[in-house]
């Protein structure tokens, strides 16, 4: 599922990567958007509520780096 060409490349942060992007962006993750648990990519990456997802897409100008909280 996540193999597919018009899915981009998202992994799970540990919690040392999560505190680190926490802290560099001085956010809360409860200002991070939101994906739902029931996400078919969720699920595939065996992630869980409070897990922080990092989403790269590959864009004209370079790679964009988003990264979303698990709800």
């Amino acid at each position: 599922m996540l193999a597919h060409s018009l899915v981009p490349e998202m992994a799970v942060l540990s919690e040392a990567e999560k505190n680190k992007i926490l802290k560099k962006y001085s956010i809360r993750p409860d200002q991070l958007p939101v994906m739902l648990h029931t996400d078919a990519a969720v699920k595939a990456l065996k992630a869980s509520a409070g897990d922080v997802i990092r989403i790269k897409r590959d864009g004209e100008t370079g790679p964009h780096l988003m990264y979303k909280v698990v709800v």
